[in-house]
């Protein structure tokens, strides 16, 4: 079962989460959830990125809020069984960072 992370932890894992962006926009909280805004060279590859994002979404069983306009996804991560953060919006952050 998921559980609902402290503050603690939560600061501890967007620290570790943000030393590995891979560009200069950082993950920020936002209440019960992490945000972050990903730009792209092109809808095409935006929306391809997304493709593959959905997989690992489906893998982990946790799926993303997110909104794209063009080259532009905007992504909000929370835990809606928990009412906040999990380990589970943390994963799937990283696996952004990772195929982007």
């Amino acid at each position: 079962m998921t559980t609902k992370l402290t503050d603690q932890e939560i600061k501890q894992q967007l620290d570790t989460l943000n030393q590995i962006v891979c560009d200069d926009v950082l993950w920020e909280r936002d209440g019960d959830a992490i945000i972050k805004t990903f730009t792209f060279k092109s809808f095409i590859r935006a929306f391809g990125w997304m493709s593959q994002i959905a997989m690992w979404a489906e893998k982990l069983k946790h799926h993303p809020e997110w909104f794209n306009v063009y080259n532009r996804v905007e992504v909000r991560l929370t835990t809606h069984d928990v009412e906040g953060l999990s380990e589970l919006d943390f994963s799937l952050a990283s696996k952004m960072e990772k195929f982007k």
